[in-house]
């Protein structure tokens, strides 16, 4: 049973959650002006990794028609029967109280956006249903980490924050679309939505906009901010990344365009690290 709750948050798949914590840890040093300490990296990290895990159980419910039809979701344990609804349910449910005692540690203003952020990590399962571009509602689900971040540091949320939460919302779209040019063929046939179908022969260049646009924001919006010759060698050291990306998916091949999303957490890394780097040098 409990290699089914492993597989059901992806345990044996940390990329996904990697996705969340790099821009979130992003801001914090950029709240922060720096080392934003360790109380509020282990808050963040470990809220980040729960959240993700809370976002897959309620993901898998919604999904769990659908995903019999699709090669690669169709063994996921809610989907077999191996776990029930309720099972999954509950298991999300004490994820999440558990990331809101970590939020609980912070500030008023981080936990009253916290509220915020699993409003659109709820929503976004059923957002495949309805809306053509699934991704952008995905990105902002990802991309939350960035205000709170800046919440629970200045007990505000400034402009910046949300040009970064902008920025970033980009790169989800880029990432995510690589991830559903892999799951194309089963998704037109099940009917669902996602930037892949709606984008069409224009997916790749899609992907590679998206890239260019949030790469283009971060490092305007952080420019004077992170104030070293390092940051600019880690925004072209993730733009070097993208066109490795962009060549990885131009076939449009299945292992190819997941091969180009699970790399993408070494790309959120690098501005990270880029950032982390130019406050230090400071």
């Amino acid at each position: 049973m409990g290699a089914l709750y492993l597989q059901l948050i992806r345990w044996n798949r940390p990329a996904g959650w990697l996705l969340l914590l790099w821009p979130t840890l992003s801001a914090l040093w950029v709240a922060s002006h720096g080392f934003p300490g360790w109380h509020l990296i282990s808050v963040f990290t470990l809220g980040t990794f729960l959240m993700r895990s809370a976002g897959c159980c309620v993901n898998d419910v919604a999904d769990r028609e659908f995903d019999r039809h699709v090669k690669r979701t169709a063994q996921r344990p809610v989907t077999t029967g191996a776990l029930s609804v309720k099972q999954a349910l509950a298991l999300g449910a004490v994820l999440v109280l558990l990331a809101f005692g970590l939020v609980l540690t912070t500030n008023a203003a981080a936990i009253a956006w916290s509220f915020a952020a699993l409003a659109v990590t709820l929503a976004y399962p059923y957002a495949k249903r309805y809306v053509s571009m699934p991704q952008a509602v995905l990105g902002v689900a990802f991309s939350f980490g960035i205000p709170m971040a800046f919440a629970a540091v200045q007990s505000r949320v400034p402009p910046v924050a949300w040009v970064l939460l902008l920025g970033n919302l980009f790169w989800v779209i880029a990432y995510d679309t690589e991830y559903a040019m892999v799951d194309r063929d089963d998704d037109l046939l099940i009917g669902m939505k996602t930037s892949a179908i709606t984008l069409g022969r224009f997916d790749v260049a899609g992907v590679m906009l998206s890239y260019l646009i949030f790469i283009s924001i971060w490092a305007f919006a952080l420019d004077g901010r992170a104030q070293s010759a390092i940051f600019s060698i880690a925004i072209g050291l993730a733009l070097l990344q993208a066109l490795w990306h962009g060549w990885l998916i131009r076939k449009r091949e299945r292992d190819g365009c997941f091969k180009a999303f699970r790399l993408n957490h070494w790309l959120g890394f690098t501005v990270f690290a880029g950032i982390v780097l130019s406050y230090w040098g400071q």
